[in-house]
């Protein structure tokens, strides 16, 4: 199950001993739906390993402005509560879980 992150819990979340991949997306946004049972999956797989987590980018603004997020959906991957990779727009599912294999 995604964690649902917003400006009050991204410290938190970062803080995790585990790689953390936020994606960050809207309701209105089609390559957002698209990429969400992707997300989804890999949430189920990764449980336990990585924190997978969604960050809407309507109800929570610094965090997004924070990351630089431009362009929706944005995928970004943490290590040690620091920022260390990105994928933009509705990637493949391998080329996500290649990134989060890297980080494990």
């Amino acid at each position: 199950m995604e964690k649902i992150i917003n400006d009050a819990n991204i410290a938190e979340v970062l803080a995790s001993d585990k790689p953390v991949m936020i994606d960050f997306w809207a309701t209105w946004c089609g390559p957002c739906r698209m990429l969400a049972p992707t997300v989804e999956e890999i949430a189920k797989e990764y449980e336990g390993k990585a924190v997978v987590g969604k960050c809407n980018v309507d109800e929570s603004s610094e965090t997004p402005m924070k990351y630089g997020i431009r362009n929706i959906p944005t995928l970004l991957f943490f290590k040690g509560g620091q920022l260390v990779d990105r994928l933009v727009g509705a990637v493949p599912k391998s080329e996500i879980t290649a990134k989060l294999d890297s980080l494990l």
